[in-house]
């Protein structure tokens, strides 16, 4: 069974949806990613988009989502959270479907100076060593512990 991933940003349109589309194709069945917002901005960034082209990813289906549904009946259980931005980190969250261990892996905003290459590069390194991880065995404790280490290290 695969480890339902949530990562979260405000506007859903950039950081989130490259954390999305990089866990799915990175954990390879073993992972399965979500990606949501608070006040979702309604589409992807372009840069986002075309950042993700560029590397070879698909992008067809694609959305900027509300965070609300991951939350409440008929939603997926929610194994980890990730927030990816300074003010998602800080707002208080919908019960998630689940019991999820939450970390934050802050990342500069890339619609802010049209900067995807970097935002791309260290949530790439960070799901990497993620998914290096033996998630499987980890209890939440040992989960959070790995995950907070990943964003320590300063990939």
């Amino acid at each position: 069974m695969a480890i339902n991933v949530l990562v979260l940003c405000t506007g859903n349109s950039a950081r989130s949806i490259l954390g999305e589309v990089l866990i799915n194709e990175l954990g390879a069945g073993r992972l399965r990613a979500y990606s949501a917002g608070s006040q979702p901005v309604g589409r992807v960034n372009p840069g986002a988009l075309e950042k993700l082209e560029r590397e070879g990813h698909a992008t067809a289906g694609l959305e900027s989502k509300c965070w609300d549904r991951f939350s409440g009946p008929g939603a997926p259980a929610i194994d980890i959270v990730i927030t990816v931005c300074d003010n998602a980190a800080g707002e208080t969250c919908p019960l998630w479907n689940g019991a999820p261990v939450t970390v934050h892996w802050g990342i500069p905003d890339p619609a802010a100076d049209a900067d995807f290459d970097v935002a791309y590069a260290r949530l790439r390194n960070r799901i990497e060593a993620m998914v290096a991880l033996p998630l499987e065995q980890l209890d939440a404790t040992g989960r959070r512990q790995a995950l907070a280490r990943i964003h320590a290290a300063g990939n």
